[in-house]
Parts: structure tokens; sequence; C-alpha cells
């Protein structure tokens, strides 16, 4: 088969669905991508033989780009004669469903990274978002939803036809490993004291990750040997540098940016946590498990999925600043707990292992296509 997948960014390609796009590859298949390229694609992806197009997607849907996408993504599948085009990432599944959803001898895929209606939403997100997955509903001939709270919903509300629940985009079991590496000189290279206490999250630095909530934890505990890094970039790396500064714990905050070595940085960490708004199935609570780390996240939809409350880590409400104070130094007064939710979150990560999520994906493929 020919195969196109389409992504608003290119970034989501490099960092989640390579494997993906191996294992059909490996089977026979021909597979594309279609994206915006705003970082360089991953060189595996060219490696693989698949054609590059860029799309003009962009993450506001109300972009006049959008439109231009609309064009270009169904001259390129009309051209390219494609059996599956799979959709993922809000934007550039809503164009593409449109686009093609008149093109005969075409089979629609859309993995739902994390509906934005769901359980606490806005009414907002229900107004505008609800009616519109609905009304494509009926252009998808799968839909594969990686949360059981999505799943639901799709069953119930949306009447695709294939509806499939895989847990997540899989986690490289062999890759976030406690690994050989001098702590104390990484350390030093971040910035930290060798002996502190290290609060660590992955996720891009916007208003959703919901990072502010954590440099007010932070300055509740009045600690200075705890430190907070973040690992990530976004539109939001000066509010959060002055937030810091006019909290007074400019020194115990760390903005990391991208990190390509986000596996040892696991490893530095003493708790990982997530205090966002929305997740799918949060990729980075994944490696925080598989590295032993305990978690403390926001207690919504995805995040319920993974960590279990007392056990793994902490659910704790987006707004509770308190509380994710609390939690923390909860673990720092009692280390051998770390151990034991760190422990509990490594054997139970083995669910979400990327082997048992391409093998869902292939069963999908041969089952529908």
């Amino acid at each position: 088969m020919k195969i196109l997948f389409t992504t608003t960014i290119s970034t989501t390609v490099n960092a989640f669905l390579v494997p993906h796009i191996k294992m059909l590859i490996d089977k026979g298949h021909i597979v594309d991508v279609a994206f915006r390229i705003d970082q360089q694609v991953d060189k595996r992806i060219y490696d693989l033989g698949c054609k590059v197009y860029e799309i003009s997607f962009t993450r506001n849907p109300l972009d006049f780009d959008n439109i231009k996408a609309y064009s270009l993504i169904k001259e390129l599948v009309l051209r390219e004669k494609y059996d599956i085009v799979h959709a993922h990432t809000p934007v550039a599944s809503a164009v593409t469903r449109l686009a093609c959803r008149k093109i005969k001898n075409l089979k629609i895929f859309y993995t739902a990274h994390g509906f934005h209606f769901f359980k606490g939403a806005p009414l907002i997100s229900w107004l505008l978002y609800y009616p519109i997955e609905k009304y494509l509903a009926k252009y998808t001939d799968v839909l594969i939803t990686i949360n059981s709270e999505d799943y639901k919903t799709a069953k119930k509300k949306l009447h695709v036809k294939n509806v499939f629940y895989v847990p997540g985009v899989g986690i490289d079991e062999n890759r976030f490993n406690p690994c050989n590496f001098t702590k104390q000189l990484s350390n030093f290279s971040i910035g930290i004291p060798n002996d502190a206490f290290v609060v660590m999250s992955v996720g891009e630095l916007n208003t959703n990750k919901n990072h502010d909530v954590m440099l007010r934890a932070l300055k509740w505990l009045n600690n200075d040997n705890i430190h907070y890094f973040i690992c990530g970039e976004g539109e939001l790396r000066d509010k959060l540098t002055k937030q810091a500064f006019d909290l007074g714990i400019a020194n115990q905050v760390h903005l990391l940016g991208y990190r390509y070595d986000v596996d040892e940085l696991y490893q530095l960490a003493d708790v990982f946590v997530l205090p966002s708004h929305r997740e799918g199935l949060s990729a980075a609570v994944m490696e925080a498990m598989q590295s032993s780390l305990p978690c403390i996240v926001s207690n919504i939809r995805g995040n319920k999925d993974q960590i279990v409350d007392n056990e793994g880590g902490y659910l704790v409400s987006p707004t509770d600043v308190g509380k994710f104070a609390e939690k923390i130094k909860n673990y720092y007064e009692n280390p051998e707990l770390i151990k034991k939710h760190g422990a509990f979150n490594k054997d139970k990560v083995s669910q979400y292992s990327l082997d048992l999520v391409l093998e869902e994906l292939m069963k999908i493929y041969e089952t529908c296509s």
C-alpha cells in the first residue's frame, strides 16, 4: 500500500512517529510524510526512503495558511494516488479529512492525540471542537484514540465505524534506563549543586503545560536546595524567566530548552512533574516512568491512565499550587518513597511499550486496509 502521514508540524513525526513509519515500510508499504517544517526533518525519515512534502499547516485553525494547505493536500493525494492517509494532530487531521472527503478509493485514518473536548474542558472547547469532530467523523474510516476517556467518548458520540484504543505512541524500553554518566559533572553543566533535589518537567513552554504553577509551588516551598528544570522551548520563555526572577527563585529555575540528552536528564531528577491543563497520553510521563521516577501530575484525562495515585505518584488539580508543593515536600522528606513509587512506575510502564503499540497498530492496518 501507499500511505501518507500528515501532521501539523515536523516535530511530531521526529519525536513520535518514526518507529511507526519504519514498521510499515518494513512490512513492504510505501510511506510519505507531509507537514510544515518547524524543525529539521529527522534524517531517519530520508534514510527510510520517505518523500517529504512541506504543507502550510498552522496550529491556529483560523489561519488562512490552512486554506492553502487544504488545496495542497488534496492535490498531493490525487496526484500520488495514496491508498491510506493517516492524519495526526488536530489541525492537520481536520484539514486533511476535509480535503480528502470525496476522493474515491482512499481510506482515512486519524489518530487523536487528545480531543480538545473532555470532562472538565472549557465550554468553548465543546462548542468549537466537538461539532467539528462530529462532522468529520463521517469522513473517517478509522479513528485511533490513545486514552480511555477519549475512546469512550468516540464510541458514544462520534459514530465512526472503526474506533480503536492504542496505549499511546509507545515508549522505547531500551532508551530510558539508568545510564553511565557522572551525575556531579552533569549537575555542574546545568548549574545546580551536586546535592540538589531536582524536580523535572518536559514540555513546550506554553499556557497549556502550566509551568507557572510549579514556579509558585517552588516559592511556597521556600527551600533553596530544591531546583526545577524544564526541557522545552516555547512562547512563554521570557515570561517564565521574569516570573522566576520576580518570585526570587531565579537561581532554582533552569529553562534548558530543547534537549537531545533528555534520557540522561531524567537520571538527574528526583521527581517528575506535569501540571498540564490538557493531555492526550503524555510521552514524557511514560519516559519518566521508564526512568523509575515518581510522578506528580495534574488530575486530568490521560494522566489518570498512567499514574496510580499514591502508588506511582500523585494526581493533583492543575490549579492547586499548595498541593503540588506539599507532594514535592513529601518526596523531599521521604527518599524511600521516591524509590517505591519509581519502582511501581517502572513496572507499570511496560503496558505502553513501543513493541506493544506497533503490534496493535499493525493489527489495525491489516484489519481495516
